[in-house]
């Protein structure tokens, strides 16, 4: 057995984190998330005597696989759990764009519990850190995905309250920036009160409805909203799903060369989409938005913290493509990215 010096909390967050790298399933992930939300506010010293004494799993939300896990931690002994998943999910998840990813500042597409994530904000702004990130952009949806728990208006001023106190916590050392993923309604307006999109630090704006739409109208749709001031990034443009638990669906179609025309004339970034069952855009939009020269934002649209690393994905298709790294936001210093994303 080799030794650990990390304590149970960071062993109970590192194996629900390289879970999520490898895209276990959720329920698994979450027990050990919740086993180390029971034993933080407890203090060393109980912990340690209920490991002694084999009462952990007396306590609500300890199982006999997380009790093991904490008990081998707070001997300092590296749990065996833990040791199985560094070997098989630890490591780049792509074997290119290693160069690029060393450049990205940050990621400006993520998303909390208070929408369709798995974790609390404070959880995914701690892993961004641990990343390595300067700055992490929080985007979850807008009003109208309802499936997806959008924000309305009222609950996305509370989370910028929310925002704020995190970063005053932080004192500077990372910013979480205040952001949304906002819906692209039929008519290419965009689904939050503009006065409350101005309030933000980055938008990305997605097609998340009526996906098969006839071509000539989602192509208005589309130029509408990358024309819109308030709109910096559009999102995973054609919503395809190539692999991954929820299918697969067929990519929009649109007029791609008019779109990313639009995208480049308003200064608004294509995203790479890192998630791997996205990959989007496929290949050859990507290589057109490049010809055309646009921007890009290399995004993980994370919903979970262990998902942020998938960032590796989107940089590698990006260094496949030759995309110069000035051309892609997310290489930018924070102030940089935010006096872009709100020039007007």
């Amino acid at each position: 057995m080799s030794d650990y010096a990390g304590g149970p909390v960071a062993a109970l967050r590192r194996i629900a984190f390289l879970l999520e790298r490898g895209r276990e399933d959720t329920r698994r992930i979450q027990a050990f998330r919740s086993a180390a939300a029971v034993i933080l506010p407890l203090g060393e010293d109980e912990v340690a005597a209920r490991a002694e004494a084999g009462t952990l799993t007396d306590l609500a939300g300890i199982g006999p696989s997380t009790a093991a896990v904490i008990a081998d931690a707070c001997r300092g002994v590296m749990p065996d759990r833990l040791a199985k998943l560094e070997a098989e999910h630890a490591g780049p998840l792509a074997q290119g764009g290693r160069e690029l990813r060393a450049r990205l500042r940050g990621d400006c597409h993520s998303h909390s519990d208070w929408s369709d994530g798995g974790s609390p904000i404070e959880e995914m702004a701690m892993t961004a850190m641990e990343l390595g990130h300067d700055y992490l952009v929080l985007t979850d949806h807008s009003p109208r995905l309802k499936v997806a728990r959008g924000l309305s208006a009222e609950r996305l001023t509370r989370q910028l309250g929310v925002v704020e106190a995190i970063n005053e916590h932080l004192g500077g050392t990372f910013t979480l920036l205040k952001g949304i993923e906002v819906d692209i309604l039929d008519d290419g307006s965009l689904d939050q009160e503009d006065e409350l999109l101005g309030r933000l630090d980055v938008r990305v704006a997605s097609v998340h409805s009526k996906l098969a739409m006839e071509s000539d109208a989602m192509t208005r749709r589309m130029i509408s909203a990358v024309r819109n001031p308030r709109t910096n990034i559009l999102g995973h443009c054609t919503g395809r799903l190539v692999t991954g638990n929820r299918g697969v669906r067929n990519q929009s179609t649109f007029d791609a060369r008019a779109v990313f025309e639009a995208c480049r004339d308003n200064d608004t970034a294509v995203e790479i989409n890192s998630r791997p069952e996205r990959r989007d855009p496929p290949t050859k939009l990507l290589e057109l938005a490049r010809d055309l020269g646009c921007l890009f934002s290399i995004d993980s649209d994370s919903h979970a913290p262990g998902q942020l690393d998938m960032l590796d994905y989107g940089c590698e298709r990006a260094e496949e493509a030759g995309i110069d790294a000035d051309r892609i936001v997310n290489t930018w210093s924070r102030d940089r990215l935010l006096e872009w994303a709100n020039r007007g």
